[in-house]
């Protein structure tokens, strides 16, 4: 009788347990609440019908030693999952996430819409928080925005998580990359944490061969030493314009607070996301006399010490440019001399 008894509860439970409640399979998205106990969870999951004896789900919890935690968020279920496959996602904490992949040299803007594809918050609402200052003086920090102190990597960012906590979770990102060793050595060179941040920001975006990042940094710290504007480029056109966008005469000339052709010294903060290698390079400028450099085709740069070196540079640049226009006849060997 005990035997057929056992027998019995060992089916009872194997049936509860693999066998699915309802037999129409169509995705359920549960919310377990921050907070919530397993045995809560549990309800919860029998209160949408995915589960019929609480009591052996919460057995089989217990031998498994799920039931001691639970990571909250948000379950994306099938009604026609068993109990057991459930127990299985419930003890992996297989939440939903999105990805949200943040690259080197992307500003606010790009930012807010990797967020805003993902449903999390609208471009809107993440531009207000990014401007909050309470998430500043939180964080400590001496700009207008948190724009350059989020570190660009790829977050994956739990669904229901509140936008201020995964903004909180990049900035703790940068503040780890930016280590003490970073941290004193611009101490020793005189520069504050924001202004290492915008330096690199400024060569992130100019930037493109790493060789060259050190190169660049050097010509801008030689031009604060001798107090010469900055003529960063991509600084005319923050917050105005996109980067991707030609920037012209008139964008040089316009009067903001980061157009360095029209204020001396460095922007009040960062016009984009620096990665690690353009930091180091605003840390530790190559020791060149540089002042001025000109782009090439191939994206790399000319470098010059003095005006009338750089206007060669340019006016070689341009020859080459409209040698490509209008190339020679064939056969012809003239060329642009160097």
């Amino acid at each position: 009788m005990l035997f057929a008894t056992l027998l019995f509860l060992l089916f009872y439970a194997a049936a509860e347990l693999f066998l699915p409640v309802q037999q129409i399979s169509r995705n359920l998205e549960i919310e377990i609440p921050k907070g919530t106990t397993f045995r809560q969870a549990v309800e919860l999951l029998q209160d949408q019908n995915l589960i019929r004896d609480r009591r052996i789900f919460l057995i089989a919890a217990r031998l498994t030693g799920s039931d001691r935690k639970i990571r909250a968020g948000y379950y994306s279920l099938w009604t026609g999952m068993s109990p057991f496959d459930i127990l299985r996602v419930l003890l992996k904490g297989k939440i939903v996430e999105y990805e949200v992949k943040i690259l080197e040299g992307d500003s606010l803007v790009e930012i807010s819409e990797a967020f805003a594809g993902t449903g999390i918050i609208s471009s809107a609402e993440f531009m207000a928080l990014a401007k909050d200052n309470d998430i500043l003086a939180y964080h400590d920090i001496a700009a207008p925005s948190v724009e350059g102190y989020i570190f660009p990597d790829t977050y994956t960012i739990p669904k229901g998580m509140d936008a201020r906590d995964a903004i909180d979770t990049m900035i703790t990102r940068m503040r780890e990359k930016y280590t003490e060793k970073l941290a004193a050595r611009a101490r020793e060179i005189g520069m504050t944490e924001n202004q290492v941040l915008t330096l690199a920001s400024i060569i992130e975006k100019e930037a493109v061969i790493d060789s060259e990042r050190s190169v660049i940094s050097a010509v801008y710290h030689n031009r604060l030493r001798k107090n010469m504007p900055l003529q960063a480029d991509p600084t005319s056109i923050y917050g105005i314009k996109s980067s991707k966008e030609k920037i012209t005469l008139n964008d040089l000339k316009r009067k903001t607070p980061y157009n360095t052709y029209r204020v001396k010294g460095l922007p009040p903060g960062p016009i984009a996301s620096p990665g690690l290698k353009s930091i180091v390079a605003a840390l530790y400028p190559d020791n060149v006399p540089y002042l001025y450099f000109v782009a090439q085709d191939d994206r790399s740069h000319r470098f010059a010490e003095s005006e009338k070196e750089h206007a060669e540079n340019v006016r070689l640049y341009r020859a080459k440019k409209q040698e490509m226009k209008n190339p020679s006849k064939e056969g012809s060997d003239e060329k642009t001399p160097l």
